[in-house]
């Protein structure tokens, strides 16, 4: 587990971030723009939007996009992570579940459109007796 005290700072950067990444979210069917930022423990942050398909299936959301390009750089460890939509909804079941994969303890922050923060909690509390690598067999 990493311990990592989350700043005013880093909540400011990682929302601004959020907000920006946001606005490039392709959603020609649902209309319902997702950003996403994750922060590594060295400080970087990572964004993602999501990106829909007319075959529904193979739209990816914004916190998988985000995970997909830390993983693709290297980065595999995150701290805190914010996910922000016009009225603050949370992650879908897939994503909680593919950020669990790295990092049941980091912070997830969810985000209305306006920048006003409707929750904080860990992870691991949003997927309860959540499935992770410490659950398969060495």
């Amino acid at each position: 587990m990493i311990t990592y005290n989350l700043t005013n700072d880093d909540r400011r950067r990682l929302i601004e971030a959020a907000q920006q990444v946001r606005s490039k979210a392709y959603v020609p069917y649902s209309h319902y723009q997702v950003g996403a930022a994750l922060l590594t423990p060295s400080g970087k942050i990572f964004t993602g939007c999501n990106v829909e398909n007319s075959s529904y299936g193979a739209t990816i959301c914004a916190e998988r996009t985000a995970v997909v390009k830390a993983v693709s750089e290297g980065e595999q460890d995150f701290v805190a992570g914010v996910i922000i939509t016009e009225n603050g909804g949370s992650p879908c079941g897939i994503c909680r579940q593919v950020m669990f994969e790295f990092a049941p303890d980091m912070t997830i922050i969810l985000v209305e459109g306006s920048g006003k923060i409707l929750y904080e909690g860990v992870l691991h509390e949003m997927l309860l007796l959540g499935f992770g690598p410490d659950k398969l067999r060495k």
